[in-house]
């Protein structure tokens, strides 16, 4: 239906109809569960006709379309974005009222769609939502995990597993299973090669294990302009004909396995070979459909590429290109050539990391037990790529350098790149150090596939539905412009130096604050001012992203206000929330050790609540959505070069907080837009990391020794200061002293300190603190994931709108 002519009091006869059908009960009786089904039961009836209708032009027009896949998906509620991009979010919230139901707790009862483990599912995410918003025809392609990555417990300190059932007892109210689109993958058993009746060279598969992958679509709709594109999730099932091959209940549960969970224990074997399955299951799945839909429009299959994009998220479905190639020789009996041509003209690749060790390499003997057929394609094409480069009297060590298999692996980030037309980069800083160190030899081949997109947010989400008290002041200062065309927030720049212009998103902050700090109280029973510095970091706890340093940094405050109570300092309330990977023993470390000090800290009556630490548990894009808001101080401080780009930066940054960060990812990108002054930066460059790496001259325990202040507080960690967590002190202890400090935290250390000085000192001139903030939000408009995906549209696929 036209959703501009709905009014509210149709929208309630609609949602009291509804409820009375799906329910049987009126309004008065219903649970906020119920409520929510209902609502979403409704919004489905509204926007079906433009999904359909969405469905038939494309294939009408034959129009090229982009699939993008991921392992990762991260979308969080879908219920306001929806409503939001419907255009009846505030019709709805009104309608509410008008029945006394509280939106915000029907809100809550849905369950955070967290098929993602953090910033690369939330990109994934942000591209679908943008993809729609743009107007570009581009379908997302995952799996259907029955739990998210983990709810987390904090108990004792300590990070505990749980399963989230995010599915709960009520499903995914927004999918639709998609039954005619059912294809088979199949895995395992003995492949060999013989000539068929027309004497071609055909693979014969003997003993496989045939699984049925079944597609479930949610819809991804585009913000006010009846665009709705498809995000494609894949569930395992036994197909009927083989379930004799599954006679036990153990045998059954190692299929479901595929899609239980995402991220299984790759430690043993069994989750080695698991993870793989997972990867090519749901790449061969897509696949197989993209091809079947092609070829409806009756084109050539060799020129599938101009009416197909297939884009490979980071190296998980990196086996994209070897088994596209099975499907056209084996499937389709294409020849090699028009084969390969076809694929490298189809398939791109974004590299997401410039640690080496995050790019996956598989044991050859375990990928060809697992996929054979796949197995024998992959010798093809590395035993053509070497040909080709040494008739062309390319130096012997690059080619070894370059090649996919080698050392009994297979090198699947040298599959994707070999296999595809273009390779990029998510900032900036991280596409040069692509090119000039972790992908550099391919740089040398392939110059022309390099380029660099960096990332993105949605600004519909950070704005209006998690920041609606800021966004009702952006209104009030510039107009609502900005809602639909998000480089209008640029017109606040002329306000910075606007009293009351600046007072008023003060206090719009205070009240995020205020939000907060009454969720903390709920859930950790500490209480925190809003006079405070509110000062987070929020992010998935690894090594590289430097919690560590930032605890580091609070001892200090922390032995300062021992020696000193009376010590003139702004009170700060420090932040944090973050998962750690189950079995990444470090991280949890870090973890414990944070709320044995937020114990410490928060329960000394001496520090006159100048100082409070806070450990938010289970952190997800709800959450966020209630922190982002409320920051004062954005923690962006991963050791330079460590971070491909960063999205929290870009989120924190849009609803006014000041980023305290190294030059690092698309850190420098942020600095570049709103300048020196509106930025604190700290830290060494990548050039100063880099030139210790070539010296090998770092030595943590020469600082350590030379420092007072350094050596204190380390020492903090093994001589009794922190309670209950000895051997995660003497853990943490011996990485900075005997291990030598492997992200350079205690040459940092310093610099960060004098930075957040200069955070306090700011922070006392309320007018030059708010005008600070003013121009981050002003400036925030470069980093809109609508503009990320035009440019991936328009240079890598070469959609149309």
């Amino acid at each position: 239906m036209e959703l501009k002519h709905l009014t509210k009091e149709q929208f309630i006869r609609d949602f009291k109809d509804t409820l009375h059908e799906e329910q049987l009960i009126k309004v008065p009786r219903a649970t906020p569960s119920e409520l929510f089904t209902t609502l979403a039961k409704l919004i489905r009836k509204y926007y079906t006709d433009t999904w359909i209708a969405r469905n038939h032009k494309l294939s009408g027009n034959q129009e090229k379309i982009a699939y993008y896949f991921s392992i990762e998906f991260l979308p969080g509620r879908m219920l306001e974005t929806n409503l939001l991009n419907l255009g009846i979010l505030d019709l709805v919230k009104e309608g509410f009222a008008d029945l006394e139901v509280d939106f915000e707790e029907v809100v809550q009862a849905e369950h955070d769609m967290a098929l993602g483990n953090g910033g690369l599912g939330r990109l994934a995410a942000a591209f679908m939502d943008s993809l729609a918003t743009t107007g570009y025809p581009g379908f997302g392609n995952g799996l259907r995990y029955q739990y998210g990555l983990f709810k987390q417990r904090i108990v004792n300190g300590y990070q505990v597993e749980l399963p989230d059932s995010w599915l709960g007892s009520i499903g995914n109210v927004w999918e639709v299973r998609k039954d005619h689109d059912v294809v088979d993958v199949k895995l395992f058993g003995d492949v060999y090669l013989q000539a068929n009746e027309e004497g071609r060279i055909v693979p014969v598969h003997n003993n496989a294990q045939v699984l049925r992958a079944v597609p479930y679509d949610v819809p991804q709709i585009g913000f006010e302009n009846n665009v709705i594109n498809n995000l494609r999730l894949w569930d395992v099932e036994i197909p009927e004909e083989y379930e004799l091959y599954y006679p036990t209940l153990d045998a059954r549960r190692r299929v479901q396995d595929i899609t239980a969970i995402l991220y299984p224990d790759d430690t043993s074997y069994e989750g080695k070979e698991l993870r793989l399955i997972q990867e090519y299951f749901m790449t061969s799945a897509g696949l197989q459909t993209i091809i079947k839909s092609y070829l409806k429009m009756g084109l050539p299959l060799e020129k599938i590429h101009e009416k197909v994009s297939v884009h490979i998220n980071d190296t998980h479905p990196a086996v994209a290109p070897a088994e596209f190639m099975r499907l056209l020789l084996d499937e389709y009996g294409l020849e090699w050539d028009a084969a390969w041509n076809a694929t490298v003209q189809t398939m791109s690749y974004t590299n997401h990391t410039i640690l080496s060790e995050a790019l996956e390499k598989w044991d050859a003997g375990l990928f060809k037990h697992v996929l054979p057929r796949v197995y024998q394609i992959i010798l093809e094409i590395d035993h053509r790529f070497v040909s080709n480069l040494a008739q062309n009297h390319v130096d012997a060590g690059l080619i070894e350098r370059t090649r996919i298999v080698k050392n009994g692996q297979i090198h699947m980030a040298n599959l994707a790149i070999i296999g595809g037309h273009s390779v990029n980069g998510v900032a900036k800083l991280h596409t040069e150090l692509l090119k000039e160190d972790t992908l550099h030899d391919f740089y040398v081949l392939y110059p022309e596939k390099f380029n660099n997109k960096t990332n993105g947010i949605v600004q519909r989400r950070w704005t209006q539905i998690a920041a609606p008290e800021l966004s009702q002041a952006i209104d009030q200062t510039i107009g609502k412009g900005w809602r639909k065309d998000i480089h209008e927030l640029e017109k606040l720049t002329a306000y910075a130096d606007d009293e009351q212009v600046l007072n008023t998103f003060y206090q719009v902050k205070k009240e995020a604050k205020a939000r907060l700090a009454a969720y903390i109280k709920e859930t950790t029973g500490v209480e925190v001012s809003t006079d405070a510095i509110f000062d987070v970091q929020v992010k998935r706890l690894h090594a590289y992203k430097r919690q560590l340093l930032n605890v580091l940094h609070i001892l200090k405050l922390y032995h300062d206000l021992k020696d000193n109570p009376e010590k003139n300092m702004v009170p700060r309330v420090f932040i944090f929330g973050a998962k750690a990977a189950p079995g990444y023993h470090f991280a949890k470390s870090v973890i414990k050790l944070i709320n044995e000090i937020a114990n410490l800290i928060n329960h000394d009556a001496s520090l006159q609540g100048k100082l409070k630490v806070v450990f938010l548990e289970n952190y997800n894009v709800s959450l966020a959505e209630l922190i982002v808001p409320a920051a004062d101080v954005s923690e962006q401080i991963s050791l330079a070069s460590k971070e491909a780009s960063g999205t929290s930066n870009m989120k924190f940054m849009m609803t006014g907080a000041v980023t305290l960060a190294t030059l690092d990812g698309a850190n420098i990108e942020i600095k570049d837009e709103v300048g020196d002054e509106n930025i604190v930066i700290f830290g060494m460059d990548k050039d100063a990391v880099y030139a210790h790496y070539a010296a090998h001259d770092y030595y943590s325990r020469g600082l350590y020794e030379s420092n007072p202040v350094i050596r204190r507080v380390v020492d903090s960690f093994v001589n009794g200061t922190i309670s209950n967590a000895q051997s995660e002190g003497a853990e943490i202890y011996e990485a900075l002293i005997t291990h030598n400090d492997e992200y350079f935290l205690l040459e940092d250390f310093t610099s960060y300190v004098a930075a957040q000085e200069r955070i306090d000192a700011l922070y006392r001139d309320q007018k030059s603190w708010a005008k600070v903030s003013l121009m981050n939000i002003a400036k925030s408009h470069k980093f809109t994931s609508d503009d990320t995906i035009t440019e991936y549209a328009e240079d890598i696929w070469n959609l149309k709108k």
